[in-house]
C-alpha cells in the first residue's frame, strides 16, 4: 500500500492497522465480567439490602435480552452509531477527529468506538498518549476477531460507569428510576445513555438541567439515526425528570456484615420496616421519660426463624446507635418468673391454682438478711400461682424458688434454654427469679418461644430454611399451664388493670419485666405463630423516669403483635391431652371431687395435669363460719394492714396474739433519715408502719398525726403499743438536714 507523502503519521497507522499482525493479549478484565455487589435476600427472595464491592461500586449484571432496544439505540446514537458496521475502528470518524484536532491544535474528539471504549475501561488507567491510543485501536481490532458484536455490546453496557458508583445499565436503572431495564421509558433510556460521557457533570440528581439537555440531544439523534417518529421523540422530550427517591436506609444494619452476599435471610423485609417505624414512633413518645433506646426481636415459632431484628431504633444515630440492643446483656427483671413456676409445675406437681404465701419473709444472704418486696410494697397473703405470676409478685416468686431448693434448678434450666448466665447459681441467690441476672433479648425471646412450642427448644436462626436439633427441657403440659396463666387478663388485672396495653383483641401470652432501678424494661409474649420480645432503656445505663414494662416496652409489643396478625389469623395453643379442667376453692387450691352448686363462693375452674390432681376439699379447710383456715405462718400478715381479706380467711389456731412479735416497719430502728430542702414537695412527712394492725404511736419529740409523723433534725424515739396485748416496743432513729 502506497500512501501520499503528505499523509499524517497517525492517519497512516490507521490505514496500516488491518495488516499489522494482531499481537498482544486482550486485557485480563475482559476475561471475567465485573462482580455484582453484595445482595442479601429476605425469606421471600426479595432484595433485603445490598452493599458495595470493595471498590465502592454497585453492579447488577444484565443479559442482552434484558436490555431494551431503546437503551441500545440511544447508547449507539450517543457513542457509536456505526457500531454494527465497522471492524472495531470507525475510519471515517477517526479521520474526521484527526482533521478537527489538527486544525484546532487540541483534542476535541477521540472518535473511539464502543469496542475501543470497552478496551479502555478494561485496561489499567494510564496517561493518555498516542501509543496508548494506538494500543487500544489494535486491541479493539483483535477483540472484534474474537467476540461477536452482541458480546461486545453486552460487555460494554455492563461495564460502563453511570456515576454515583453505579456500574452497568441494570444497576443505573435501579438506582435512578427504581425499575428493571425492561420497564424503562424511551426518555429514561436516553437519560441513562447520556450519563457515561460525563457521569459527574451530568448526574441528574446534582445537575438535572445538564442531564436533560444531553438526554434531549440523544433523543433528537434517534430521529435521524434510527428513524424514530418525531411525534414519539417530542413526547419523550416532554417527559419530566422523575427520579426515584434514594433508597430507604438499610433495614438490617446490625446484621448486614454477618453474612456473605447472596444469603437468603429469615427476615421478612416488610415486617422489618414496619417494626422499625413502630420502635421509632413509640420511643419518641418516651423522650421526656429519659428513654432513648430500644430493641425488637420477632421469631416464627415453628421454625425458630427470626422475622424481625432491631438492635436499636436508629443505627446512624451518634447516640450509641450502633450498639446492638438485641444482643446486649441486660438485667432481666421479672421476665424469668415464668420459668420458676414452670419448674414448680414440672418438678413438684403444682398447678396454677396452688396457693403460695405472699407474706413478709427474710432470707439469709452473704450480705445479711434480705426481705424481698413487691412492686406495690404490699404483701398479698395466700395467693394462687396464677395470680402471683399474673401480678408478677416478687415475694411469692422468691418463696417458690426457695421451695424448689434454691437457685440451682432455675439456673440449670435457664442455661439449657441458652440464656448462658455468666455467674454460678449461688452468686445470684434467690434473686435470680426476680431478675438479678443479665440476659440478651434474642436469647430470652427464644426461651419464650420454647414455651410457645410446648417445650421444644432449638436455637433461633437468621438463615431461611435452616435445620437444627431440638431438646425438650420442659414438658408440654407445663408449658401450656404457664401459657394459660400468661394469657389470663384477669390474673394480671390486679397489677396492671383490666384494659392495659397488654390486652390484645386476640388471645396472647405476655410478661413484662422492669429492673429494680428502672434501667431495663421488657415485654415478651407469644401466640401459636409468633414470639415477640421488646427491650427499652438506655445504653449508657442511666435510669428511666419511672417507666414500667406496661408503659415502656408494652406499647411496642402491642403494635408489633397487631402488625404480625394483620394478614394472618391469630391462633392460640391447644391444651395437651394430659391437661384437664377441675373445680377448686380458689382460697385453698383444693379441688371439689364433685363440683359444687352454681354460685358457690370462691368456686373456680382451673387447669391441672390429669395425673397430678391437688388435695380434695375437706371440712378441715374451713372455720365454722366457712372462712378458709390459714396456718400460723400467716399470723403476722393476717394482723397487718395488708390483709384486706379477713372476710375470706381465718387463722387456724385461736391462741392469743401474745405469741406475735410487734415490729417497726417504718421507721427502722437505728436508721438515719435526711431532709433535703431543695427536693420539691419535701414536707418532712413520714408514713409510719408496723407489722400489726390497730397500734398506738407516741413520741415526746415529734408531732404525730394518725399514721404520719413530721420529722425534725435530731435523735428521736418512738413508742409503739398494741392495745390488745399491751406489748410496747421502742425505736430510736436520727433525722439530719442536708
Amino acid at each position: 500500500m502506497i500512501l501520499p507523502p503528505s499523509t499524517p503519521r497517525f492517519l497512516a497507522l490507521l490505514y496500516l492497522v488491518p495488516v499489522i499482525p494482531l499481537l498482544g493479549p486482550l486485557p485480563e478484565k475482559l476475561k471475567n465480567p465485573p462482580s455484582a455487589h453484595g445482595i442479601l435476600l429476605d425469606r421471600y427472595g426479595k432484595e433485603l439490602t445490598h452493599f458495595p464491592r470493595q471498590d465502592y461500586f454497585r453492579h447488577k449484571p444484565a443479559s442482552l435480552e434484558e436490555i431494551p432496544d431503546h437503551l441500545i439505540k440511544a447508547t449507539l446514537a450517543a457513542e457509536d452509531k456505526r457500531f454494527f458496521d465497522h471492524p472495531g475502528i470507525d475510519y471515517l470518524a477517526s479521520a474526521r477527529a484527526l482533521y478537527n484536532n489538527t486544525r484546532k491544535n487540541r483534542v476535541t474528539s477521540g472518535a473511539s468506538t464502543i469496542t475501543q471504549q470497552l478496551i479502555k475501561i478494561s485496561t489499567p488507567q494510564k496517561k493518555r498518549t498516542p501509543s496508548k491510543k494506538l494500543s487500544e485501536i489494535m486491541l479493539a481490532r483483535r477483540l472484534e476477531t474474537r467476540w461477536s458484536k452482541d458480546q461486545i455490546l453486552t460487555a460494554y453496557l455492563n461495564r460502563l460507569d453511570y456515576g454515583s458508583h453505579r456500574q452497568g445499565c441494570a444497576e443505573a436503572a435501579r438506582y435512578f428510576f427504581k425499575k428493571p431495564l425492561t420497564d424503562l421509558s424511551l426518555a429514561e433510556a436516553a437519560l441513562l445513555a447520556a450519563l457515561p460521557q460525563a457521569p459527574s457533570r451530568l448526574n441528574p440528581r446534582h445537575n438535572p438541567q445538564a442531564a436533560l439537555e444531553r438526554r434531549n440531544w440523544i433523543l433528537d439523534r434517534l430521529t435521524f439515526e434510527f428513524d424514530y417518529p418525531s411525534s414519539q421523540i417530542e413526547i419523550a422530550k416532554s417527559e419530566p425528570l422523575q427520579l426515584a427517591t434514594l433508597g430507604a436506609k438499610n433495614p438490617i444494619p446490625h446484621l448486614s456484615n454477618r453474612f456473605s452476599e447472596g444469603a437468603q435471610l429469615s427476615i421478612d423485609s416488610d415486617l422489618q420496616r414496619k417494626t422499625h417505624d413502630i420502635l421509632g414512633e413509640e420511643l419518641s413518645k418516651l423522650d421526656q421519660k429519659n428513654v432513648q433506646h430500644g430493641a425488637i426481636v420477632v421469631i416464627e415459632n415453628t421454625t425458630g426463624e427470626i422475622l424481625a431484628f432491631h438492635g436499636s431504633s436508629d443505627f446512624e444515630s451518634s447516640n450509641s446507635g450502633q450498639v446492638n440492643g438485641a444482643l446486649s446483656r441486660r438485667s432481666a427483671g421479672s421476665t424469668l418468673k415464668p420459668f420458676t413456676y414452670a419448674l414448680a409445675f414440672q418438678n413438684q406437681g403444682l398447678y396454677p391454682g396452688t396457693i403460695i404465701a405472699d407474706i413478709p419473709t427474710n432470707y439469709q444472704t452473704e450480705e445479711g438478711l434480705d426481705a424481698p418486696k413487691n412492686f406495690d410494697r404490699r404483701h398479698h397473703g395466700p395467693v394462687s400461682i396464677r395470680n402471683a405470676l399474673g401480678g408478677s409478685l416478687n415475694v411469692s416468686a422468691m418463696r417458690m424458688l426457695n421451695q424448689l431448693g434454691g437457685p440451682e434448678p432455675l439456673h440449670t434450666l435457664l442455661n439449657k434454654l441458652d440464656l448462658n448466665l455468666s455467674l454460678e447459681a449461688a452468686e445470684y441467690g434467690l434473686g435470680l427469679t426476680i431478675g438479678n441476672a443479665e440476659v440478651s433479648l434474642l436469647s430470652l425471646t427464644n426461651a419464650y418461644a420454647t414455651i410457645a412450642r410446648l417445650g421444644e427448644h432449638f436455637p433461633p436462626s437468621l438463615i431461611h430454611g435452616s435445620e437444627t436439633n431440638s431438646i425438650y427441657p420442659l414438658s408440654p403440659e407445663t408449658c401450656f399451664l404457664i401459657t394459660d396463666v400468661l394469657s389470663d387478663n384477669q390474673a394480671r388485672a390486679g397489677a396492671f388493670g383490666n384494659n392495659s396495653i397488654l390486652r390484645l383483641p386476640f388471645r396472647c401470652a405476655v410478661k413484662t419485666g422492669t429492673s429494680s432501678d428502672f434501667r431495663d424494661n421488657w415485654c415478651l409474649g407469644f401466640t401459636s405463630n409468633f414470639t415477640v420480645g421488646v427491650w427499652v432503656g438506655n445504653f449508657d445505663n442511666t435510669p428511666m423516669a419511672g417507666i414500667s414494662g406496661v408503659t415502656g416496652a408494652g406499647p411496642i409489643f402491642h403494635r408489633t403483635m397487631l402488625a404480625l396478625h394483620q394478614e394472618q389469623e391469630p391462633t392460640f395453643l391447644s391444651p395437651p391431652n394430659s391437661v384437664t379442667r377441675i373445680s377448686v376453692d380458689e382460697r385453698t387450691g383444693h379441688f371439689y371431687p364433685i363440683p359444687p352448686k352454681k354460685g358457690t363462693p370462691y368456686h373456680k375452674l382451673e387447669l391441672c395435669p390429669k395425673e397430678r390432681l391437688p388435695l380434695p376439699v375437706t371440712h378441715q379447710d374451713y372455720h365454722r363460719d366457712k372462712r378458709a383456715l390459714l396456718s400460723l405462718d400467716y399470723a403476722e400478715w393476717f394482723q397487718s394492714d395488708d390483709n384486706i381479706r379477713s372476710h375470706a380467711f381465718a387463722l387456724s389456731d385461736s391462741r392469743p396474739l401474745t405469741n406475735l412479735s410487734l415490729k417497726f416497719l417504718t421507721p427502722l430502728p437505728g436508721a438515719t433519715y435526711y431532709l433535703d430542702p431543695e427536693l420539691p414537695g419535701n414536707t418532712g412527712q413520714l408514713k409510719l408502719g408496723a407489722n400489726l394492725k390497730n397500734v398506738i404511736w407516741a413520741s415526746n419529740s415529734l408531732k404525730i398525726s394518725g399514721e404520719q409523723v413530721t420529722l425534725t433534725p435530731g435523735i428521736h424515739q418512738l413508742k409503739l403499743t398494741h392495745p390488745e396485748t399491751q406489748q410496747t416496743i421502742l425505736c430510736e432513729f436520727t433525722v439530719e438536714e442536708l
